[in-house]
């Protein structure tokens, strides 16, 4: 059942949720599809919700050559075996707080409506804050967004398995570098949900080299369109807006999770002390999160791209 962020605001914390404004599943779920709603690529990946902080999750891998000749009337009790293993995930607590004062909300043209108003943007960028760290977060960094927790991007730089293609030595980017990141893709990964996920400005790069080539793609790099342009090398292109510009991931988005957690509260409080001295309302949206990484051999980073572009 949808749930709008004036239902949400009329559930929290206002003695209608047993433990202070904490979601049921059904309310979790729809809670999250409205968060991530705003950023397109985690309309991709694979999102997974559970009870427990920490966990694991199942994968499941089926082999090649499984096929064996038949014997008529025998059974040589051969089976084809199908490979499971789990990925570990530790979800981290995380919160958005913010506040409004009464004035504001008297002497808003949109009145009570004001409060619906400001949980919409709230949620928004609450989406798109999550999808910026789960790419770019970095438990090692003294930002204290972004050392909240560990990214796709980092595990990929430090993982076990993970190809990294270094453009550091390339004078300008352009087709080789695109070759040279599907080369480092192992054959098994290469099907048709593939993608390449980039920033909008390295895409702007790619239209940019295209129209330099003398060539029919080059025509139709002009007007944004067309499989040579939006396809290279077969696999669509995927902008994402918090990717760095000299980075291009090549994988599937479905080999990244994002985990989180029913424990989910949203919080909200006209008492107190704060509250009542300063005329406001106080808000605090609470959840778990973890992104982690089916296959680190299934994913490719094509890391420290130059901003020139490579000879047409």
């Amino acid at each position: 059942m949808a749930m709008s962020n004036a239902e949400l605001l009329e559930k929290i914390d206002t003695g209608t949720l047993a433990g202070g404004g904490l979601l049921n599943p059904e309310q979790s779920k729809e809670f999250l599809r409205m968060t991530f709603q705003a950023t397109p690529f985690s309309q991709l990946h694979r999102q997974e919700t559970r009870v427990a902080k920490t966990g694991e999750i199942d994968k499941i891998a089926i082999g090649g050559r499984l096929l064996r000749k038949k014997t008529e009337g025998t059974d040589d009790n051969y089976r084809a075996g199908i490979a499971t293993s789990k990925v570990s995930y530790s979800t981290v607590a995380v919160r958005l707080p913010w506040e409004i004062t009464e004035e504001t909300i008297r002497q808003n043209i949109e009145g009570e409506s004001f409060e619906d108003t400001v949980m919409t943007m709230m949620t928004t960028q609450l989406g798109i804050d999550l999808e910026d760290l789960h790419f770019n977060g970095d438990t090692a960094s003294t930002d204290p967004f972004i050392s909240i927790n560990d990214g796709w991007i980092k595990q990929i730089r430090t993982g076990a398995g993970a190809h990294v293609v270094d453009c550091t030595a390339d004078t300008g980017f352009g087709k080789d570098t695109l070759f040279k990141g599907l080369a480092a893709l192992p054959n098994k990964y290469r099907g048709p949900n593939v993608r390449w996920l980039m920033s909008p400005t390295r895409r702007l790069k790619w239209l940019e080299y295209l129209t330099q080539r003398s060539t029919p793609a080059g025509d139709v790099a002009l007007i944004g369109a067309g499989d040579q342009v939006n396809k290279p090398l077969g696999y669509a292109i995927v902008e994402v807006p918090s990717l760095p510009d000299n980075i291009i991931l090549l994988t599937d988005p479905q080999n990244f999770i994002v985990v989180n957690t029913y424990d989910i509260r949203i919080r909200k409080t006209t008492e107190g002390r704060e509250a009542v001295m300063q005329d406001k309302r106080l808000y605090v949206i609470h959840l778990d999160d973890d992104p982690i990484i089916q296959e680190l051999d299934a994913c490719v980073l094509i890391d420290n791209i130059p901003n020139a572009l490579a000879a047409a």
